[in-house]
């Protein structure tokens, strides 16, 4: 009945929920390829792109480099983020989201392998949305995948977001 709901549901929205754009902030190789593969068994076809750490997700956020261009790397309605990166860890990356008014609302699923009850406080007190441990199996993989999509695309009333991000330059007096 569920999955008959949801079909119905996401069917309203479809051409909404189908673009909005995921972002995955992972720098495990298998863990990307893991999350990909439970996208395509889920038949999720949002556009998902990925990021290998920290500085590159604020890198990607910011538009800087080799995401300047907004057309190709549009600013995510989803972040999936795991916490453990290297070069700038999923907790900085959260707080730095948190404090850029045009990211204050952009929608953030903490997704990683870590159980510890002092990561998930730390992360809902950062601001996340949502804390999801990874699944060990792939067929939980899957279905944690449509999950995110059911709720987070489909069902979730997301807030107004700024599409254009304007990031303070540093200040320079010295």
């Amino acid at each position: 009945m569920f999955d008959e709901d949801h079909a119905l549901l996401c069917a309203a929205f479809s051409k909404m929920s189908d673009q909005a754009i995921i972002m995955l902030a992972e720098d495990l190789e298998d863990d990307i390829l893991l999350i990909r593969t439970a996208f395509r068994n889920g038949h999720i076809s949002n556009p998902l792109h990925v990021v290998r750490d920290g500085e590159e997700v604020l890198s990607y956020l910011k538009g800087e480099g080799n995401y300047a261009n907004r057309v190709e790397y549009p600013l995510p309605d989803l972040l999936l983020l795991d916490l453990k990166m290297p070069r700038m860890d999923g907790f900085q990356v959260l707080r730095w989201i948190r404090e850029q008014p045009g990211l204050q609302n952009l929608r953030v699923v903490v997704l990683t392998s870590s159980d510890q009850l002092r990561d998930v406080n730390e992360a809902y007190k950062l601001g996340a949305n949502s804390f999801l441990v990874k699944p060990l199996e792939f067929e939980n993989f899957t279905e944690t995948t449509k999950m995110l999509k059911r709720y987070w695309l489909c069902m979730d009333k997301s807030p107004s977001a700024s599409r254009t991000l304007q990031v303070p330059e540093p200040d320079r007096r010295r």
